[in-house]
């Protein structure tokens, strides 16, 4: 009888408390898995579709079938009055949207930020669906109570693909959007003096100065810091030069192209 053991699949590849171990396998069907490693076994993600291979009620997901209720909903009563997702339903949702935690952080330490994107965006629209049509108030917010979070894991994904195509400026962007979705999220549930507390606010704003820092200069950013440099120095015939060459520019800047 083949044993079901599944020490010799964890062989060499230890448990680590201080750092999420993750890789990607091919499975026995031929297609690509992520494992990630936990202290007392593993867990094995589909890279497409639910994480779990599953598809309720033929749905890809248990949140296309509830926005397939919905729509239904709208089609018999001409609006979405009185649609309403029970504990239960929310519940449902939940279970499912942890597996689609567990697989964006696993995919963010495989620098696969696509993938991170798509399900962030995804865990995002079940937030949305839940918040506005959930029965049950605790319900809503045992899903709103992680808006920070993911937030702040799409601004992550987000500027790495910008970065990638050497865009640090849109990468900045992206995380000065987050930074100001979640302040909107804190002020929204009255509890702005969480934001000082915040780890998502503080990723992001120590991610925002180190990308600051990196970001190649322009050419008129680097004549103005050199400007404000010489001016502090009183080197005053370099700073007119530096003037000059800013007025230079800004004319070549002007000029209809």
């Amino acid at each position: 009888m083949r044993s079901k053991d599944i020490s010799p699949i964890l062989e060499g590849w230890d448990f680590q408390p201080d750092r999420i171990s993750v890789r990607k396998i091919v499975g026995l069907d031929g297609k690509p898995k992520i494992q990630l490693r936990l202290d007392m076994g593993l867990l094995q993600m589909e890279v497409e579709g639910r994480p779990d291979g599953k598809r309720p009620y033929g749905y890809e997901s248990l949140l296309e079938y509830y926005l397939s209720l919905l729509e239904e909903h709208r089609e018999s009563k001409g609006s979405d009055e009185d649609f309403v997702l029970t504990h239960d339903d929310c519940m449902a949702l939940m279970r499912e949207a942890v597996q689609y935690y567990y697989r964006y952080l696993s995919l963010f330490h495989l620098q696969d930020f696509e993938g991170v994107l798509r399900d962030t965006e995804r865990n995002l629209r079940v937030f949305d669906l839940v918040k506005r049509y959930a029965e049950d108030e605790r319900d809503k917010w045992a899903f709103e109570q992680y808006r920070p979070y993911v937030l702040m894991m799409r601004a992550r994904a987000k500027g790495a693909l910008k970065l990638a195509q050497e865009d640090y400026d849109g990468a900045l962007e992206e995380v000065e959007e987050a930074i100001e979705q979640i302040k909107s999220f804190f002020k929204e549930h009255g509890r702005e003096e969480l934001m000082e507390e915040s780890q998502e606010l503080k990723v992001l704003e120590e991610w925002k100065e180190e990308l600051k820092s990196k970001r190649p200069k322009g050419a008129r950013e680097w004549l103005e810091e050199q400007l404000r440099l010489a001016v502090e120095r009183e080197e005053y015939e370099k700073a007119a030069r530096l003037r000059d060459q800013l007025r230079a520019l800004e004319r070549q800047q002007r000029r209809p192209s």
